[in-house]
């Protein structure tokens, strides 16, 4: 296991009320807070985000996401799932197959910004 380190703290405390304040008028309602946490969560499987990565890629069906992933297609759903609910993925239906694909832009810079971020 890794020992955590504290992270560094002021030597003296000194409030800065004008930037407290400023803080606290801006920050979100618990709701979008919630929310937020809940989003982000949604990224945390190493799973889903392979799962976001393809679509990030291509839409594809629930078929070759397993072929290309490596995984059941009972796992790629259990986890589109999830990631329907959080509301990153929709699904489209071309013949006896359901596409899958990103949600909107957002969800594509997400994934983008955070690949840039870990390259940096």
């Amino acid at each position: 296991m890794y020992a955590v380190a504290e992270a560094p703290c002021c030597e003296e405390k000194e409030v800065h009320a004008d930037k407290v304040q400023y803080v606290n008028e801006n920050m979100p309602s618990e709701d979008e807070l919630y929310d937020l946490a809940e989003l982000f969560k949604a990224f945390g499987d190493s799973t889903r985000i392979r799962i976001l990565f393809a679509l990030f890629e291509a839409d594809i069906c629930v078929c070759d996401l397993a072929e290309s992933l490596n995984m059941t297609q009972s796992a790629i759903s259990h986890q589109l799932r999830l990631l329907k609910q959080a509301g990153l993925v929709n699904g489209r239906r071309e013949g006896k197959q359901i596409i899958y694909y990103l949600a909107d832009e957002h969800v594509r810079t997400i994934i983008a910004m955070g690949l840039e971020h870990i390259n940096e």
